[in-house]
């Protein structure tokens, strides 16, 4: 009968979330190679604006790159905010305590 193809409640609870999360991060060593390329071409790309040497037109093409940089760099470290949480307790990553800013 169908009533007997649902699954019961035990059977359908995660046994194992971080082994699913870490999975879906499993492109983490690429995106810290992202994001170092990406803060590079930002620093790249803030030293020339500073520099004054582009026409306007230069300018905004360089604004909107680093605009598309920085909101990369900025995924990329969520995203290691989560693996931070992840590790610091799989079962309950929002419990974890965010980092001491620095002095």
């Amino acid at each position: 009968s169908p009533e007997s193809r649902v699954p019961s409640p035990q059977n359908s609870i995660d046994p194992h979330p971080l082994a699913r999360q870490t999975s879906r991060m499993s492109k983490t060593p690429t995106a810290v190679a992202d994001f170092e390329r990406s803060l590079d071409e930002l620093d790249t790309l803030v030293q020339k604006m500073e520099r004054g040497e582009m026409s306007l037109d230069e300018s905004l093409q360089a604004y909107e790159r680093g605009m598309t940089l920085y909101r990369n760099c900025q995924g990329a470290l969520e995203q290691a905010e989560l693996r931070v949480r992840m590790l610091s307790d799989p079962l309950d990553p929002e419990s974890a305590v965010p980092f001491a800013a620095a002095p």
